[in-house]
């Protein structure tokens, strides 16, 4: 029988010591392994040494660890639906006897603020840039923290409400066409005319494009205001008032806003405006 006779490492390390004969033929050899070698040589009876590609003693094999699971989410499905909808319940409430902010006081206003940052946390943060579709239809708004200043331009000079003008505010809308990039402003008034006759019932449409500027926040510049009469006097044809042009317009009005997306969802829009005015809105 032959023996090994060429090893890659002293044989002080060897481990194991393997005997193996075939019947079927006259060669034999004797396989000595290392368990910390990757590679050993054997010797038949031809006289040649073969290469080994590894120990079995070596033969260990090491893994990854399996990636953690995901973390559970917050509560399931069922909980969180119901959470939305209790928080908007609240909210809506709060706001529901405000005439859409033109008779809050200052407390309410703290009331829905607060009611809405509950809602945006439950909501977390809105992302349009895939997801614009959320803005499209007519949606009604129910209240704006900037109509508590009591003039029709909220934060920005606008008309005063009240017996100085006998303007009354009615609904008001914004009608979203995010294929058109069309954002137009809907306001519903009620002027007042001389005794005997009735008010003047009129829409304003206030025409813009929009874009969108980052993942939430929409940039608007305005195009032109159409004002229609309705009701009794609804056959009069419209009439188109054009932008000021930008010489001539007061460094208050440029013209253009923008305003942050903090929640929206099918039937609830929540905004937050550039001079900090939060608007609620439903679809109409």
């Amino acid at each position: 029988m032959d023996t090994l006779t060429s090893l890659l490492h002293p044989p002080s390390f060897s481990s194991s010591f393997i005997n193996h004969s075939s019947s079927s033929s006259s060669s034999s050899f004797t396989i000595k392994a290392f368990p910390k070698r990757r590679l050993f040589y054997i010797n038949n009876n031809t006289g040649k040494s073969l290469p080994v590609v590894k120990s079995a003693l070596d033969e260990v094999p090491v893994l990854d660890p399996p990636p953690p699971p995901p973390p559970p989410p917050f509560g399931n499905e069922r909980e969180n639906n119901k959470l939305v909808a209790s928080l908007k319940l609240k909210l809506l409430s709060i706001v529901s006897g405000l005439n859409r902010g033109l008779a809050a006081s200052e407390d309410d206003l703290q009331k829905a603020d607060a009611a809405a940052k509950e809602l945006e946390a439950v909501g977390g943060l809105v992302d349009l840039s895939n997801d614009i579709d959320k803005l499209q239809g007519r949606w009604k708004l129910i209240y704006s923290s900037a109509f508590s200043s009591r003039t029709l331009g909220g934060s920005r000079p606008g008309p005063p409400t009240g017996r100085l003008l006998p303007i009354t505010l009615g609904q008001v809308f914004q009608r979203i066409d995010v294929l058109n990039k069309d954002f137009d402003n809907i306001v519903e008034l009620q002027l007042g005319a001389p005794w005997p006759l009735p008010p003047v019932e009129v829409t304003a449409t206030l025409a813009h494009k929009f874009e969108l500027i980052g993942s939430a926040k929409v940039k608007i510049t305005f195009e032109k205001t159409t004002v229609k009469t309705t009701g009794n006097l609804s056959q009069l044809p419209p009439l188109e008032i054009p932008r000021i042009p930008d010489a001539l317009r007061p460094p208050s009005n440029t013209g253009s806003g923008d305003f942050e997306v903090t929640y929206v969802d099918a039937d609830t829009r929540i905004t937050r405006g550039d001079r900090g005015e939060l608007r609620v809105f439903v679809i109409a």
